[in-house]
């Protein structure tokens, strides 16, 4: 039974080194209003031009201002960003370098400061306008890896999708039409895996079985 029982905690522990690189979440994830997906590391949204709108859509009052919740799980210096576009997402630019800020006219709101991680909660007013496709971006302008290169990981996105109809509730909206893919992995930087933390859970239930046999 001793031997049994160092057997099942050897297989236990290994699946806990296993399953340990995959726990880390993503650098940064949008949580008010609900974020297309969680991929992240190429612009506008994450993956790259063809990104495509999600299957969950936040919608607000023209003109409304709205709170923006978000966490940086991975903490970098520099700063934060939110842009507006009223259609799609072909109006968001890059900033050009570390210190650019309200270079476009799609920028809301620029320059946040980091604040060594954990949740922010941003108050930024939306355009007066009515949209059905429009997107809200966050991106994390990260400072600790000069030279600041676009498309070298300097950069990380994450994009709402919205719609601001004046006959809206006040308060804003949300309607998932299907899985938005808000809980991924960021295979780019080692993140969260759920189905590790279900492998663990059965190899818990497993050991303890055995146990009372």
């Amino acid at each position: 039974m001793v031997v049994r029982m160092r057997s099942l905690a050897v297989v236990v522990l290994t699946a806990l080194l296993v399953v340990a690189p995959q726990s880390v979440s993503a650098h940064i994830q949008l949580m008010s209003p609900k974020q297309r997906h969680s991929e992240q590391k190429v612009g506008p949204c994450g993956v790259g031009a063809g990104d495509v709108r999600g299957a969950s859509v936040t919608t607000y009052r023209p003109g409304q201002t709205i709170t923006v919740v978000f966490d940086e799980h991975v903490n970098h210096p520099g700063h934060f960003r939110i842009s507006f576009d009223a259609d799609g997402h072909d109006d968001f630019i890059d900033p050009a370098s570390f210190d650019e800020v309200y270079s476009n006219e799609a920028v809301l709101l620029d320059g946040i400061a980091d604040k060594d991680g954990g949740i922010y909660e941003v108050e930024v007013t939306l355009p007066n306008v009515e949209c059905d496709n429009c997107t809200l971006q966050v991106i994390q302008v990260m400072t600790d890896k000069p030279p600041y290169e676009l498309g070298t990981n300097d950069l990380y996105y994450q994009c709402a999708d919205l719609r601001l109809d004046g006959e809206a509730a006040q308060g804003g909206s949300s309607e998932d039409m299907g899985d938005p893919g808000g809980d991924g992995d960021d295979a780019g930087c080692g993140c969260r895996s759920d189905a590790g933390a279900g492998l663990l859970g059965g190899l818990v239930v497993f050991a303890a079985r055995r146990r009372r046999r």
